[in-house]
């Protein structure tokens, strides 16, 4: 067996009602003045006013930033650092995805030295950071278990900042809090955990292991049986707690075996045409997965029996394929959108997408199957 590294956060507290504990894990994790980031959805439906309530009442005060935006640029990365790094002892993310990885990077800025350009890339954050806990209302990034924060740099650039500094101490995962999430979210979240899921099995990267292989596996276990029972009764309290639990758990694997092509042309789509990241993936993840198991089938193979056990039946030499067809009949069960035409994208814009999908060389270099410039626009015709 070779080596193999992996890392994760120092503790996950997981359940319904958890979130009433957010006071007192704040106070004796994170000191006595906290920011609290997250965004205007989350303020809207009044979670950002229970959660200012409970610290507040055991004392601990709380400076809101709540302007994040989904797909965060550097401004408001540097927004929430600049109050973090004001008077704050600790920082708590509170949200989506963006929430979360704007809360990462402001406690490492906050206490840290180094600026942002410092910091894009693996490993060049040294920290230290400002003590920090994460709580997801989405199950779909994984981002409170993960080292990795997206950030949008100028028009339609996409940056990460990829280091175990940012991991956080606290990960409270609480899934009352998203049983009020709109179906075409909860689709496309759900959609987003799978393929990290998915691509963390598949990955050709060095430090695919075996921790990252069980857990992905789980996940898909949990997600597989419950995504579509999470759409169409969001208050199935169950489903959303295999949910949670099932996108926490693919966070884990693909944050130590990193994802691949489906993520390296899923960002283009978000910063060209603002199409929401978890869609962005499902957009491209059957015609990706077709492509890779032209040579690499075996890990589809593998897994598809987990995510749908019908597959069980069918031939091993075409499992990989069928696979691919069953998880985009899954998403348009869930209601999502299926070509790049219905979501606004020419098909004069593909090649520009394919240009800017090979800068994602971070990512690019995980796939199972070498991409090349034009087969990335071949995957994107065939999404079209």
């Amino acid at each position: 067996m070779r080596k193999f590294s992996f890392d994760t956060c120092s503790s996950i507290r997981f359940g319904s009602g958890m979130f009433a504990e957010l006071g007192q894990i704040a106070k004796s994790a994170l000191g006595s003045r906290v920011l609290l980031v997250t965004d205007p959805g989350i303020v809207a439906i009044g979670i950002v006013d229970r959660a200012v309530a409970m610290m507040e009442d055991v004392g601990v005060d709380v400076t809101v930033y709540a302007d994040v935006q989904t797909d965060p640029s550097e401004a408001v990365v540097l927004a929430a650092a600049k109050l973090a790094k004001a008077d704050r002892q600790g920082v708590i993310g509170l949200g989506g995805g963006s929430s979360l990885d704007v809360a990462k990077l402001s406690a490492l800025l906050a206490a840290g030295a180094q600026t942002l350009p410092e910091i894009y890339g693996v490993g060049k954050a040294v920290g230290p950071r400002l003590p920090l806990m994460l709580v997801p209302t989405t199950a779909g990034t994984g981002s409170e278990v993960t080292p990795i924060s997206i950030v949008t740099t100028g028009a339609s650039e996409k940056m990460g900042v990829v280091t175990p500094v940012i991991l956080p101490d606290i990960a409270l995962l609480d899934p009352d809090l998203t049983l009020g999430l709109p179906p075409h979210i909860t689709a496309a979240t759900g959609i987003d955990a799978m393929v990290h899921a998915i691509e963390a099995y598949a990955s050709s990267s060095a430090n695919n292991n075996p921790v990252s292989r069980h857990l992905a596996q789980q996940a898909l276990r949990l997600m597989g049986g419950a995504l579509e029972r999470a759409v169409h009764h969001g208050h199935d309290s169950s489903a959303r707690a295999n949910m949670l639990l099932g996108s926490m758990l693919a966070g884990q694997a693909f944050a130590n075996s990193p994802v691949a092509a489906v993520h390296a042309l899923a960002y283009p789509i978000g910063a060209h045409f603002h199409v929401p990241h978890g869609l962005s993936n499902a957009l491209v993840l059957p015609h990706v997965l077709r492509f890779n198991s032209c040579t690499s089938p075996q890990p589809y193979v593998e897994i598809a029996d987990i995510v749908f056990p019908k597959l069980a039946e069918v031939n091993p030499k075409e499992k990989a394929a069928a696979f691919a067809d069953e998880l985009a009949a899954l998403s348009a069960r869930c209601g999502l959108p299926q070509r790049l035409r219905d979501v606004g994208i020419e098909q004069a814009s593909l090649p520009m997408l394919a240009r800017d999908a090979m800068n994602q060389t971070r990512l690019l270099v995980n796939n199972p199957r070498t991409v090349t410039q034009s087969d990335a626009l071949e995957i994107y015709t065939s999404a079209w």
